[in-house]
């Protein structure tokens, strides 16, 4: 499955933004789906998983403000972020895992897509 992510920006703090990630090549129901995020020379962030029967997790950072759904007929993955801190700047990316209770661990999400800035001021 290829994916590929947008909706990424520069957005003030308190403001929202939604991310969006359409995969191709297969479909995303039969895939555990997460968003992950990064900071230049720190470890990758699981921040939102959403499983294949719909039931979703969060880290504790961002349980509240972010909300991650997913549109099977499009194809596609989301990330609604609202109420954003400038301590969620970061490259986010989403991932897929052929895994079942894949969690918000980056091992055994085996397909990544390029990833989306979000810069928050």
């Amino acid at each position: 499955v290829q994916l590929v992510e947008s909706g990424g920006g520069l957005v003030q703090a308190g403001g929202s933004l939604r991310l969006s990630c359409v995969a191709s090549g297969d479909t995303i129901g039969r895939y555990c789906m997460g968003w992950f995020r990064q900071i230049p020379d720190k470890e990758r962030e699981g921040v939102a998983g959403i499983e294949s029967d719909g039931s979703t997790s969060y880290a504790d950072s961002v349980e509240g403000r972010f909300t991650i759904s997913r549109d099977t007929t499009k194809n596609a993955l989301y990330l609604q972020m609202n109420s954003l801190k400038p301590e969620d700047t970061a490259m986010y990316c989403c991932a897929a895992s052929a895994r079942v209770n894949c969690g918000l661990g980056e091992a055994g999400f085996g397909y990544w897509g390029q990833g989306t800035q979000v810069t928050v001021s």
